[in-house]
C-alpha cells in the first residue's frame, strides 16, 4: 500500500510527464477537484504532489485563480533533495532549517501583521481545535498555520522560500501529528498549546517570545518524530 508521500510524488512525475507535453508557460493546470477526480486520489496527496512541482519551479500557485505553468527559465536551479521520512539524518537536516526559518517568520509577523493577518492565523488555529475535536488529523489546518504567519511577514522572499519548502514542510507536519495521535494521543492538545502559544505572542506583537514560541514547537516536533536537533 502506498503511503501519502509516495503517492504524492507518483501523481507529481504522471504531472511533470503532462505539463512536458500538453501545457505552454502561463496555462493553467487544472483545479484541485478535477485533479482528485482524475487521479482518484485526495486533496491532501493532490496538495503535495503540487507541492513537489512548486519546489522545482514548474509551477506557481496565484491566490484565487489557481496553479500556472512557469516559463523554463524560471525553473529552479536551487534544490533539496527530497527527504525519505525514515532517513533520521535527512529529517534532521530539514527540521534544523525549518527551526531557523520558521522562528525569523514568527519574529517578523509579531512585528508586521495587521489585522487580517492575525484574522487569518487564529481561523487556521480555530480550524486545528475543530480537526481535533472530530478526530481528524488536521495537517492541512497545521501547514495553513504555519503558512498564514509566512504571509504575516509581507516579505515575499520568505514567501518565495517557503513555497518551495511546502512539500517538506506538508511531510514532516503529516509525520509528527501522526506520530503524535498514534503513540502519544494524550499530547495532541500539548501540540495545540503549542500553537496558541505562537498565535498568542504574535498577537501581543512580542517578536522574540513569537520566534521562541515557533522554535519550540518545532524542537518538540522533532522529538515528536523521534529525532533530535543538536543546540
Amino acid at each position: 500500500m502506498e503511503t501519502n508521500q509516495t503517492l504524492s510524488a507518483h501523481i507529481a512525475n504522471l504531472l511533470k510527464t503532462d505539463i512536458a507535453s500538453n501545457y505552454t508557460a502561463g496555462q493553467k493546470l487544472p483545479s484541485e477537484k478535477q485533479l482528485c477526480e482524475k487521479f482518484d486520489v485526495s486533496r491532501s496527496v493532490i496538495r503535495e504532489a503540487i507541492s513537489h512541482l512548486k519546489s522545482e519551479g514548474l509551477v506557481n500557485a496565484q491566490q484565487g485563480r489557481g496553479v500556472f505553468v512557469n516559463e523554463k527559465g524560471k525553473q529552479s536551479s536551487f534544490k533539496l533533495e527530497t527527504t525519505q521520512l525514515n532517513d533520521p539524518i535527512g529529517i534532521a537536516q530539514i527540521l534544523e532549517l525549518l527551526v531557523a526559518i520558521e522562528g525569523a517568520a514568527a519574529r517578523l509577523a509579531a512585528a508586521r501583521h495587521n489585522s487580517e493577518d492575525l484574522k487569518k492565523i487564529k481561523k487556521a488555529l480555530v480550524s486545528m481545535e475543530y480537526a481535533i475535536l472530530h478526530d481528524r488529523l488536521g495537517d492541512e489546518e497545521d501547514f495553513q498555520f504555519h503558512q498564514a504567519i509566512v504571509d504575516a511577514t509581507h516579505n515575499p522572499h520568505f514567501i518565495a522560500l517557503n513555497a518551495y519548502l511546502e512539500q517538506h514542510v506538508r511531510s514532516l507536519i503529516r509525520r509528527a501529528r501522526s506520530n503524535t495521535a498514534q503513540y502519544h494521543d494524550n499530547l495532541i492538545q500539548y501540540v495545540q498549546k503549542e500553537h496558541l502559544a505562537i498565535y498568542q505572542a504574535i498577537e501581543e506583537k512580542n517578536p522574540e517570545k513569537a520566534a521562541q514560541a515557533a522554535e519550540t514547537h518545532l524542537r518538540n516536533a522533532s522529538k515528536r518524530l523521534n529525532t533530535y536537533i543538536g543546540g
